[in-house]
């Protein structure tokens, strides 16, 4: 669990699954994704997420507002795997709820999982990528004191030549 003023990160409950699922079936929250997530896929997603903090002693946590206990959304850092061009590596994620956007709840959050990388896990490098056009999560990449990567920059292996999305570029923080 990660702890700032405002927010909580924290393991993954059975009661997030509604509002996650919610979240996740929201066309503007995916926009920059190739589709809405149905039940069953934001239920898979919620498991493995919490998988990987079982397994790993992180991930993509939970997001909860610390004065009414509302689920946010997630935050965190995950592994990257293969055919990912990053791999290896460690990403930093987020993706919040619609009635928590602008509200700096983002970088609040990604900014503390970056020094839990750094400080509590020891991570040399930590990287951050989307798809080109998003550029609200490029500017909590910036606020965070990530630095953009253009010489990493890549087409994202999941999405089909030619799609809106599949240019993705990178930002980077150092330890």
């Amino acid at each position: 669990m990660i702890e700032t003023p405002r927010l909580i990160l924290r393991n993954w409950r059975p009661s997030d699954l509604e509002p996650w699922v919610a979240m996740n079936a929201d066309p503007d929250v995916m926009r920059f994704f190739p589709a809405v997530q149905t039940r069953e896929e934001s239920g898979s997603m919620m498991a493995r997420n919490q998988d990987h903090i079982d397994r790993e002693g992180f991930g993509l946590w939970a997001v909860e507002r610390r004065d009414d206990g509302a689920f946010l959304g997630f935050t965190g850092l995950m592994t990257l795997k293969a055919p990912n061009p990053l791999h290896p590596g460690v990403e930093a994620g987020w993706r919040l709820a619609r009635h928590a956007w602008g509200h700096g709840y983002a970088s609040e959050a990604a900014a503390a999982a970056l020094k839990d990388g750094f400080e509590r896990l020891g991570l040399a490098s930590i990287v951050a990528f989307t798809a080109t056009a998003n550029l609200p999560s490029q500017a909590v990449m910036s606020r965070i004191g990530m630095s953009r990567r253009q010489d990493l920059d890549f087409d994202h292996p999941a999405l089909p030549k030619g799609h809106a999305l599949e240019r993705h570029v990178v930002w980077e923080a150092r330890a």
